[in-house]
């Protein structure tokens, strides 16, 4: 009896559900697992034991003394690979790959995030235009994972009201766009000041206060939205760690200034 042998896209289809869960959630009784293999019609066993595979070629979880399970990895670390030389590449390829799986398009699943691409923008621009939406979208998703869907600051877990921060911009570093380790999840007020660099954090991960800020001492929204989290540490994330160099990025650009 022949083996049913992964394709490329089911191998996509798991780094892509990989990246969005914590480690610790990687087990056949996860919703999410469940999901991903009634779609590729695999058993959800399967998919977790991908799931572990591909933690074993994952940097951020070995810094971590977590080194998943390398038996069977080989495969996985082709596809990993490819993912760190392109993430936008491989990310955008397997948001379409998902969006085929479940019997829609990707401009129909992604609709409410590209609706106001303007409608004289065609060809190249157009694609570049939808790629970039998606992948921002699926940043977000990652980095809410990373902090169980709360802002790291205030403990806020209602989705709408937060927020994927990029430490160093988009438009800053093509290479880190898509990078966890250059994301937060904030809250919609602490990711504005952090973005217009009111607050900052130091390299052991405590909020500082930037001379704009700090000079509103006393008023009332001062004592109620920002006094509370001087100093504070960020939340602990669940799977990938702050860079302490994009930190200091920002402290060295935008902080202050």
């Amino acid at each position: 009896m022949a083996r049913n042998l992964w394709t490329k896209d089911e191998m996509i289809l798991v780094l892509n559900l990989y990246l969005k869960i914590p480690f610790g959630k990687m087990h056949a009784g996860n919703i999410d697992v469940i999901k991903t293999a009634h779609l590729i019609g695999r058993t959800p066993d399967a998919v977790a034991f991908r799931l572990v595979n591909y933690a074993s070629c994952d940097p951020q979880l070995k810094k971590r003394g977590i080194s998943g399970m390398s038996h069977g990895g080989k495969k996985c670390e082709k596809y990993w690979n490819e993912f760190v030389e392109d993430p936008e590449k491989l990310i955008y390829e397997s948001e379409r790959i998902l969006a085929k799986y479940e019997g829609t398009s990707i401009e129909n699943k992604f609709e409410k995030e590209l609706r106001d691409i303007p409608s004289e923008i065609i060809g190249d621009t157009k694609i570049r235009q939808i790629k970039t939406r998606i992948n921002q979208n699926v940043f977000r998703q990652i980095i809410l994972a990373n902090y169980d869907c709360k802002c790291a600051l205030s403990g806020i877990d209602i989705p709408e009201l937060l927020v994927a921060s990029h430490i160093i911009p988009w438009s800053e570093n093509t290479k880190e766009r898509l990078n966890p380790e250059n994301g937060i999840c904030l809250s919609s007020l602490y990711d504005k000041a952090f973005d217009q660099g009111l607050i900052g954090f130091n390299n052991s991960y405590k909020v500082l206060f930037s001379e704009r800020l700090s000079k509103n001492i006393g008023k009332d929204y001062y004592n109620k939205y920002f006094l509370p989290i001087y100093g504070k540490s960020l939340a602990e994330t669940k799977k990938y760690r702050i860079n302490p160099l994009f930190l200091e990025w920002h402290r060295d650009c935008i902080f202050n200034k």
